[in-house]
């Protein structure tokens, strides 16, 4: 790892010369930076990972160029994110869980039954609470630039429809291996049971698990359907993805350069919503038409998920009670 880093490092500071040539003769040279994705190349993140790459280029006359890498062609995220502080990565897009790691202000993001509906979420992030957020990872060597969608998870399971909080009683449900997943399973009566996500499949196979929590696209791609049918949209979690840039590189760039960047960033963004929203539906029409059960919470029931989170506030959002509440309170 030690060497991998160092290679890095090297590769930063090599790159960094020539990006700093030129700019410094404007015109003269092309930069070429580059952007980090982990999904496929025809994901909602990734196309908009392109189209950012475009305006970026068409804008500055061609004097930047953005080269997209998908497919985690340059390590998963939290490698990315390391490379980005290095300088050795210019851009990414990247989920809030490993993000949160280098900003534990971003937990909050994270907390289960934050949002009311993903209007309400949209108003948080484009406003200043948002800002503020993006401004989180400034101390990390990080830009944030904007945000990017990425649904809401679900349950959903082998056993049994879920229509109330009874029935999440007991279920083993797969998680990812973070200690908040784990309570806010706990906390609503089911066996929370860490495992690696290319192993879900066959863990509801075999029944090694009963369950697991994700949005539609990924329940859809990954075939959990087909073994998994009954998908409760409870929306426990509605977590944003932030596309940042490296602080190494942004203070490479001019003013000007910078007012592009972040332009092209916002309407990346816009786009991807655009897109994401489209996946979505495409995704649960596919899994509905290969059998997949889908029940709604009641109001009622909804609440009792909610109020079963109380625990989990007081453990994770102790400190930011008032950005909690400021979350809440809009409307």
């Amino acid at each position: 790892m030690k060497k991998i880093i160092f290679t890095l490092l090297a590769l930063s500071v090599l790159g960094g010369t020539v990006f700093a040539s030129g700019s410094g003769d404007k015109g003269s040279k092309t930069m070429v930076l580059r952007y980090a994705e982990n999904q496929p190349q025809d994901y909602p993140t990734t196309q908009a990972a392109y189209k950012f790459a475009e305006l970026v280029e068409q804008r500055t006359d061609g004097r930047i160029k953005v080269e997209v890498y998908y497919g985690a062609q340059l390590g998963d995220e939290k490698s990315v994110i390391e490379q980005l502080q290095f300088g050795a990565i210019d851009f990414t897009r990247v989920s809030l869980s490993p993000l949160a790691e280098f900003s534990k202000a971003l937990n909050v993001l994270q907390l289960p039954y934050l949002y009311r509906d993903p209007e309400h979420m949209w108003k948080v992030l484009d406003g200043s609470i948002g800002d503020t957020f993006l401004k989180s990872v400034e101390s990390n060597n990080l830009i944030g630039l904007s945000w990017f969608d990425a649904g809401a998870r679900n349950f959903y399971n082998s056993v049994r429809p879920v229509t109330s909080l009874a029935d999440m009683k007991g279920l083993k449900i797969r998680v990812q291996e973070s200690q908040q997943m784990m309570d806010m399973v706990q906390a609503l009566g089911a066996n929370p049971t860490p495992m690696a996500y290319g192993e879900v499949y066959s863990g509801l196979q075999t029944g090694v698990i009963d369950g697991a929590e994700n949005n539609w696209p990924s329940y859809e791609s990954t075939s959990h359907f087909e073994v998994a049918k009954y998908f409760v949209l409870d929306e426990h979690t509605r977590v944003p993805e932030m596309q940042m840039i490296s602080a190494l590189t942004w203070k490479k760039l001019s003013a000007e350069d910078q007012k592009i960047i972040r332009e092209a960033a916002l309407e990346s963004a816009k786009i991807e919503r655009e897109l994401w929203a489209a996946k979505e539906n495409a995704s649960e029409a596919k899994v509905k038409a290969g059998g997949a059960v889908v029940t709604e919470l009641s109001a009622a029931e909804k609440q009792k998920f909610q109020d079963a989170m109380a625990p989990l506030y007081k453990k994770y959002g102790a400190g930011y009670e008032s950005v909690i509440a400021d979350i809440q309170a809009i409307k």
